[in-house]
């Protein structure tokens, strides 16, 4: 981990999220590494395509 980099908060580490019925799903915060550079702005990520359940569609 670099000097710029800390651990993602939203799933503290892991890359990944899980909802109320125990899905995994990639962490859409860090990108699945549990890192996130201090650098990153939020306007220059894209927005997930999801359905009605809010589950992130590929």
């Amino acid at each position: 981990m670099g000097s710029q980099q800390s651990r993602c908060k939203a799933c503290d580490g892991a890359g990944l999220l899980m909802d109320d019925e125990e899905w995994r799903y990639t962490c859409t915060v860090c990108g699945g590494d549990g890192y996130v550079s201090f650098y990153d702005q939020p306007e220059n990520r894209a927005l997930s395509d999801v359905d009605e359940n809010n589950r992130i569609l590929d």
